[in-house]
């Protein structure tokens, strides 16, 4: 009898909960809660201090602002206490989103990224799991529906210049370009199979409208009429004070990078802040627009609500190589071909190929040997450098098949004394007794930084 009843009881049990079990529903409209207007694409926790006073600006027009992390910033430094590593990251995020908020952006997101200290844009892919993060920006991209993307600018110049940095100018490029391919990453697109889905993610295709550009590097002038300007000084309709102002209160939650400076501010006036640089202008790069307008047009010139066709990005074409020829390979190679791809020949580079390591470091320069003839050939390289350096590994005669090419990476040991702003590196290549190709690579030596690699 109480077997019975216990079996009873189980059965009414089982019928209540599938009962209660949802239903798979059909198709609906995306979540509006996520729509962004303008998504910021970043690698760290303080990187939207570049922009912010801008990004205050927008949410006073009532754009919806959102934020991609690629990394927690857990390879930081911590001025508040012990913590290093993941703990460190935890921190960071939670810095960040009491920024933001004070800011008044609510959607916020982090990736899987890992913090990389490095100058080179491809060792923070390789550590990111290139593909991996590319899955997961473009995941973001679908899910925020942004009309513009605005993130760092994908190449290399003297300045904090931090790998990560363009790594997340890199992948938001491609997210631009791939988000509205229903080939791309399909199965973010396909519908949900099961009501505990795990695999598909219902996402739709979405092609965002344009896509600018921020720099770190230390010479900014190079940057003026790229794209469009934004001055800082106007007063918030909210606040009731400047945009940089509002920027400074975001940038003080940031006390586990820049503790010292921050309490500092206390002691500091109006002039000796605009001195710091915080009045001024907010200036972006155009990347592309898929909907026309200017180059040095407002972020939204252009831009309608109506969601824009996929459009696939125009490879621009490659010169025909000819004979024998040496290239600079490593991440300036990369962004050589990076921009051609994607359709991004105009945006700035330094008119010489430069880095900056530290004093005493050893400098890497990656170099590619190419071999376009019918013949073997034998090519020698060697390097001119100033007065104190000198050169490791490298230099010699190398033998390059026919129709192939080959790296090879040349190392120089900087001066260990002193700090030199122009240091220039030669290469030189020669085949058949002639100059084949000839390299230069500006050098900046200072203290600390970055490691290159």
């Amino acid at each position: 009898m109480k077997l019975r009843y216990s079996l009873c009881l189980l059965a009414l049990f089982t019928a209540t909960l599938f009962a209660q079990t949802p239903k798979l529903s059909p198709a609906t409209e995306p979540d509006n809660r996520f729509k962004a207007d303008v998504l910021l694409v970043v690698a760290h926790p303080d990187d939207e201090t570049g922009v912010s006073a801008y990004l205050a600006e927008l949410l006073d027009q009532h754009k919806r602002v959102a934020a991609v992390y690629l990394t927690h910033g857990e390879a930081g430094h911590n001025n508040m206490g012990p913590e290093r590593a993941t703990a460190l990251g935890a921190v960071r995020e939670m810095e960040l989103r009491h920024a933001m908020n004070k800011l008044g952006i609510e959607n916020v997101w982090f990736l899987s990224g890992r913090d990389t200290p490095t100058q080179n844009v491809l060792e923070s892919l390789a550590n990111w799991h290139n593909g991996t993060a590319l899955e997961e920006v473009v995941r973001m991209v679908r899910l925020t529906r942004p009309e513009v993307i605005i993130t760092w600018l994908p190449g290399f110049f003297i300045g904090e210049n931090h790998g990560d940095h363009q790594a997340s100018g890199v992948l938001a490029t491609e997210a631009f370009d791939m988000a509205g391919d229903p080939s791309v990453f399909p199965a973010q697109l396909a519908a949900p199979v099961h009501v505990n889905e795990t695999l598909f993610d219902g996402l739709r295709t979405w092609q965002p409208k344009k896509i600018y550009y921020f720099s770190d590097a230390q010479e900014q002038d190079q940057f003026k009429n790229s794209g469009p300007q934004y001055a800082v000084t106007g007063i918030s309709s909210v606040r009731k004070v400047p945009y940089w102002r509002m920027a400074v209160e975001e940038f003080e939650f940031h006390l586990t990078q820049y503790r010292s400076y921050i309490e500092g501010l206390e002691k500091k006036d109006e002039q000796q802040l605009v001195k710091d640089g915080w009045s001024d202008p907010v200036q972006l790069t155009f990347g592309k627009s898929n909907v026309g307008g200017s180059v040095t047009g407002d972020l939204f010139e252009g831009v309608t609500s109506e969601p824009i066709a996929f459009v696939r990005p125009a490879e621009e074409a490659t010169k025909p190589l000819i004979g024998v020829s040496l290239e600079l390979a490593g991440p300036w190679g990369f962004y050589e071909t990076f921009r051609r791809e994607h359709g991004l020949q105009h945006l700035q580079k330094a008119a010489v190929p430069e880095v900056a390591i530290a004093v005493g470091a050893t400098l890497q320069m990656p170099l590619l040997l190419r071999n376009d003839t019918a013949a073997s050939k034998e090519v020698t390289l060697s390097i001119t450098a100033p007065e104190g350096w000198a050169t490791k590994d490298g230099a010699g005669t190398y033998t390059v098949r026919a129709g192939d090419q080959l790296p090879v990476l040349f190392t120089l040991d900087s001066p260990k004394n002193g700090e030199s702003k122009e240091n220039e590196i030669v290469c030189h290549a020669q085949a058949d007794g002639q100059t084949v190709g000839t390299l230069k690579l500006h050098v900046q030596l200072r203290s600390g930084g970055l490691p290159q690699n």
